[in-house]
C-alpha cells in the first residue's frame, strides 16, 4: 500500500475526497457548569438485551425507546458534550416507518464520530472535516442497524482518535459522568461518557491502541476490543497496517456479547472461527497471570495496583490459578516503534494539505503537528522497523499465551485525569510523557491482535472508576467474556451510578 493509499484508508474515503474540497472554522468550546441533571427515566438504568426484551414482548414500542433516549440526550449531554452530531430526525423516522426488526429491535444506539455513516457528517474530531459528510456506511454500522440498533447520532472523540482524552478542539471536551471536572479517556470517550451516564445502553467504539479499553476504565463500563479480523470492520484480510479494530463499550457484558456474535465475520469471511453468542461463564477454570507493572518496568498508582491486585484475588477465590509473569517485550523499543506507527498517518496528511496549499496549523491541533514532525526527524526505515519488531512482539504474546489462559494488567497507569492534562495543546514533550506513562498497559494487544477487555472492577479513593484489563490469545474472545460472566456476577457494577446519570 503506497502512502496515498494508507492516508485514504486512514482517513476514510469520504474523509479522504474532503481534504481537497476547502475547509469549515472551528465551533467554538462549550463548558458548562456540572450541575446533576437527571432524567426521570426508568430505560436509563436498563441494558440493551432488556430494553430489547421489552420490545419483542410488545411492552414498549421502538418509537418509545428512541423518545426516551433523546430526553436523556436534552438532559444529560449539555454537561457531557458526549453526543457531538444529532441525528434525531433520522432516528425518529427509522422507527415511525415500522419495520424495525432483529435481537436488539428499537435500542438506541450511536456511532463514534471516527466511523462513516451515509448521509451524515463525519468529523473524526478535526477542524479539517467539520463539513465532511459521509458518503456510505461499512459493513460493521449496516449489520448494527440491520441487528435493530436505532442510530441517534455520532459521540464525540479526540481529532483522528490520536490521543487518549477527549478534548478536541474543534468540538470541545467531553467530560466523566462521575465527574465532570475529569477526562473521559479516548478516543472513544464520547461512546463511554454517553453508556456510563445512561443515554444510550451501548455504543460503537473503536480501538487503535487501547481506544475501547481506555474510556471503559474511565467511566466505569465494559469494553471488548475484539481480535484482528473478527469483526465487519470493512478492511480485508488484516494486514502490518491494521492494529484498529471496533466493537462496542457497554453497560453489561451479555450486550457486548449478543452484538459481538451480530456483528463478527461469518464462517468463511476470514481466518477466526466465529464467536457466537457466549452467554454464560463456563467451567473450566483458567491459568491466569498477573502484572501490575508495564512493559516500561513502571509500576501504576497505588490505587491502580491495588484494583488489580484485587481482582487477582477475586479470580482466584472464583477457583482460578493465579502466577506472575508478562511477555518478554522490551518496553522502551516498544514505545518508540509504536510511536513510528502511530505518527505515520499524521505526517502523510500534513504532506497532503501541503500539496493542495493548505496550512496544516490552520486546521490541525498541536499535537497532531507534533506526531508529524516526529515522524519526519526519524531516519529512514524507520517504519519497517517498527512493522519488523511488531511482528516479534506478536511471537513473543503467542509464545506466552502458550502457557497462561488470561493475563491481568491495570488499564492504566492512574484513575481518570483532570481535564487539561491530556489536552492537545499541552506542549508536545509533556503531553507525549503523560501519555506514554499513563497508557502503558494498552496498546501490545493492539500489535499482538489479541482481545482484551476492560473491566470496570475498582474506584479510586474519590470515587472515580478503575478498570482491570483481562487478555487472551487472538480468537479467544469467549474465554474472556465467560470469565466477565463470572466476575460480573461476583463483583457486581451495574447498580452503580454516575453523578450525571437519570435518575
Amino acid at each position: 500500500m503506497d502512502r496515498r493509499e494508507f492516508l485514504k484508508a486512514s482517513l476514510g474515503g469520504a474523509a479522504w475526497a474532503a481534504l481537497g474540497t476547502g475547509l469549515a472554522g472551528c465551533a467554538g468550546d462549550p463548558r458548562p457548569a456540572a450541575p446533576r441533571p437527571r432524567a426521570g427515566d426508568p430505560l436509563g438504568g436498563l441494558d440493551a438485551v432488556a430494553q430489547a426484551e421489552l420490545v419483542a414482548r410488545g411492552e414498549l414500542a421502538p418509537a418509545e425507546a428512541v423518545q426516551a433516549a433523546l430526553r436523556r440526550v436534552a438532559a444529560l449531554d449539555p454537561v457531557l458534550n458526549a453526543v457531538v452530531t444529532k441525528s434525531f430526525d433520522r432516528a425518529l423516522a427509522r422507527v415511525a416507518e415500522g419495520g424495525v426488526s432483529g435481537p436488539l429491535a428499537g435500542v438506541p444506539y450511536l456511532l463514534k464520530d471516527l466511523t462513516d455513516w451515509a448521509g451524515v457528517r463525519c468529523t473524526l474530531g478535526s477542524r479539517l472535516f467539520l463539513d465532511n459528510v459521509s458518503e456510505s456506511s461499512p459493513p460493521l454500522v449496516r449489520a448494527s442497524e440491520a441487528a435493530g440498533l436505532v442510530v441517534l447520532g455520532k459521540t464525540n472523540t479526540p481529532e483522528f482518535g490520536l490521543l487518549p482524552s477527549t478534548e478536541p478542539l474543534a468540538l470541545g471536551a467531553c467530560r466523566n459522568p462521575w465527574d465532570p471536572s475529569r477526562s473521559t479517556g479516548g478516543s472513544s470517550g464520547g461512546a463511554a461518557a454517553a453508556v456510563a451516564a445512561g443515554i444510550v445502553p451501548l455504543a460503537e467504539a473503536s480501538d487503535g491502541g487501547g481506544s475501547i479499553r481506555i474510556p471503559a476504565s474511565c467511566c466505569g463500563v465494559f469494553g471488548l476490543k475484539p481480535s484482528r479480523g473478527r469483526l465487519l470492520d470493512g478492511g480485508d484480510a488484516p494486514g502490518a497496517w491494521d492494529i484498529a479494530v471496533h466493537h462496542c463499550v457497554s453497560r453489561s457484558v451479555r450486550d457486548s456479547a449478543l452484538l459481538l456474535s451480530l456483528t463478527e465475520r461469518a464462517a468463511g469471511q476470514g481466518e477466526l472461527p466465529p464467536v457466537g453468542f457466549v452467554r454464560e461463564p463456563a467451567q473450566r477454570r483458567l491459568r491466569i497471570a498477573l502484572a501490575t507493572r508495564s512493559p516500561r518496568g513502571e509500576e501504576p498508582a497505588p490505587d491502580v495496583k491495588a484494583a488489580a491486585e484485587a481482582a487477582a484475588r477475586l479470580c482466584e477465590s472464583l477457583g482460578h490459578e493465579l502466577v506472575e509473569a508478562a511477555p518478554a517485550v522490551a518496553g522502551e523499543a516498544f514505545v518508540e516503534h509504536f510511536l513510528t506507527l502511530w505518527a505515520h498517518g499524521p505526517a502523510q496528511l500534513v504532506e497532503s494539505l501541503a500539496l493542495r496549499r493548505i496550512d496544516p496549523e490552520a486546521v490541525l491541533e498541536p499535537w497532531t503537528l507534533g506526531l508529524a514532525a516526529e515522524y519526519r526527524a526519524k531516519p529512514l526505515g524507520s517504519l519497517p522497523a517498527a512493522l519488523a519488531f511488531f511482528a516479534e512482539a506478536e511471537r513473543v504474546v503467542d509464545a506466552f499465551f502458550a502457557d497462561v489462559d488470561v493475563s491481568l494488567t491495570p488499564v492504566l497507569a492512574s484513575a481518570p485525569p483532570r481535564l487539561g492534562e491530556l489536552a492537545p495543546d499541552v506542549p508536545f514533550a509533556t503531553l507525549r510523557e503523560r501519555c506514554i506513562r499513563w497508557v502503558a498497559y494498552t496498546p501490545l494487544h493492539n500489535v499482538a491482535g489479541t482481545p482484551a477487555m476492560s473491566v470496570p472492577l475498582g474506584q479510586s479513593a474519590d470515587g472515580l472508576p478503575i478498570g482491570v484489563q483481562f487478555a487472551a490469545r487472538r480468537g479467544a474472545e469467549a474465554t474472556l467474556l465467560a470469565l466477565a460472566y463470572e466476575l460480573e456476577a461476583a463483583a457486581p457494577w451495574s447498580g452503580r451510578r454516575p453523578a450525571v446519570s437519570p435518575a
